[in-house]
């Protein structure tokens, strides 16, 4: 009876986060999507426990410690949850991919080193911990690196950006391959499995250091696809179907997104992974040079061009977050709206630093999910636009991406915000963008740029909306 609630709950579970995960798909119902997810992982510590209940093998102590621990871990995930800023939420995530890697490592090293599992480990089981241990130890590591880098607390060193760091990763590769080997030829090798656990810890390190700001998207959900590798042999370790199956989705899930990220950069993985940091390359390429021929305005010219617009495009960036000026951008749209301006929102894939930043970002506002549009979707949109309001973005309205083919950025794809009637550009001041190289946009005859920060431009611009009759009744 047991064994069959046990394989019921799992079927229910697998059920449940398939659903969630094709419910991420879609900025409607992601909300309720990561909610089943949620539930999905409940029922299966659930069932993983009703699996070992009456074990003899496991004392009360043990349960104690197992139900102690499941809730100081769920009371630390909702606090964190709750308190975490959206600037943050990149490092949460990576965070995150972290705990994953970092608790498969530790389901593996506990098999690895529990004599009785050894003895009756199959190849397969002894493989899985081998992968689980890989994986897991470069999942925690390099998601760690990525979040300090994101934080601002580590940087690039000088001497990871030459070739020299290559030959160090793959002395680092063969370290764990060797210990790899000798584990599976002595299951029970403590040196095996130690030098498997810190060549693939430094490898991690070694593999995420060098790799550039402008790439942090990509890294994020290459490091949730490890996560979910590594998720999958912890279940072939501990026998659990469902885990098997929950990491093998996660996996492809996160591989899949990886794709559509590198895509959207117009970067391929190996490039990414071995190549450094995109800035690196602005310098030999094209793209370089000071600006000569800026055009300022004033937040109640903006205002004035709004008031006479009919359709007004909204082009978030990271700087929009770090300002937290969505709350203050949604009053402003609430204004235009109600003096009858079509007023929608144009998303790139790598806007922000990790994939749908930017809708998790408009969500908290309560931006309407129907005013989200993707750029294949809203670039045909922009020679009809009578004003773009650009907010923090740089590298994702780079018209040089198009026009110069020496730029870093060339072949990438981008919003075509260049091709309405008026572009406003709302930044503190000149600095370039990931890629290090100069924005041609800024220096159109349409353009016009807006300093300061985001959230005062967008107050003063509320205010002066408002002094022009605007949102009134």
């Amino acid at each position: 009876m047991t064994d069959l609630l046990k394989y019921a709950i799992e079927l229910v579970a697998v059920l449940l986060l398939a659903l969630g995960i094709k419910g991420l798909s879609k900025v409607r119902s992601a909300r309720g999507a990561n909610q089943l997810a949620a539930l999905a992982m409940g029922l299966a510590v659930f069932g993983l426990l009703l699996n070992y209940l009456g074990t003899s093998g496991i004392s009360i102590a043990a349960w104690t410690w197992i139900i102690a621990g499941t809730l100081v871990g769920g009371v630390l995930g909702v606090i964190t949850a709750q308190r975490v800023p959206m600037t943050s939420m990149p490092e949460t995530v990576a965070l995150f991919n972290g705990c994953g890697g970092m608790s498969s490592l530790l389901v593996a090293l506990a098999a690895a080193l529990y004599p009785a599992v050894l003895e009756a480990a199959g190849p397969v089981a002894v493989v899985s911990i081998v992968v689980s241990v890989f994986v897991g130890a470069i999942t925690f590591t390099g998601s760690i690196v990525a979040m300090a880098k994101l934080q601002g607390w580590l940087s690039t060193p000088d001497w990871m950006q030459s070739r020299a760091r290559h030959a160090v990763n793959i002395a680092l590769a063969v370290g764990s391959l060797v210990g790899a080997v000798e584990m599976l030829r002595n299951a029970d090798s403590s040196t095996g499995l130690w030098l498997v656990v810190v060549a693939s810890g430094l490898l991690g390190i070694g593999v995420t250091l060098p790799i550039g700001g402008a790439d942090m998207p990509v890294v994020i959900s290459l490091l949730n696809s490890y996560s979910g590798v590594a998720a999958a042999a912890a279940g072939f370790v501990v026998g659990s179907q469902l885990l098997i199956v929950a990491g093998a989705m996660v996996g492809a899930a996160g591989l899949i997104l990886t794709q559509v990220m590198c895509n959207g950069m117009n970067r391929s993985l190996v490039s990414v992974l071995f190549g450094g940091a995109l800035g690196a390359t602005a310098a030999t390429g094209g793209g370089g040079g000071e600006y000569t021929n800026i055009t300022s305005c004033s937040v109640e010219e903006c205002a004035l061009t709004l008031e006479a617009a009919e359709r007004v495009v909204i082009v978030p960036g990271y700087g929009l977050a770090v300002a937290q000026a969505q709350h203050t951008l949604r009053e402003v749209t609430r204004v235009l709206e109600s003096a009858g301006i079509d007023v929608s929102y144009a998303i790139h894939p790598v806007a922000g630093r990790m994939p749908g930043h930017m809708n998790v970002l408009l969500a908290e506002a309560d931006v309407p999910y129907e005013q989200l549009q993707e750029m294949d979707q809203i670039n045909p949109e922009f020679p009809a636009t009578d004003v773009v309001l650009v907010l923090g973005a740089n590298d994702v309205v780079n018209p040089q991406a198009k026009s110069d083919p020496n730029s870093p950025l060339y072949g990438m794809p981008v919003l075509d915000v260049q091709d309405a009637r008026t572009v406003f550009v709302v930044k503190r001041g000149m600095s370039a963008g990931y890629s290090g190289i100069k924005n041609d946009l800024f220096e159109l005859a349409n353009t016009s740029m807006l300093f300061g920060d985001a959230k005062k431009v967008l107050g003063d611009l509320l205010v002066e909306l408002k002094d022009l009759g605007l949102g009134k009744k």
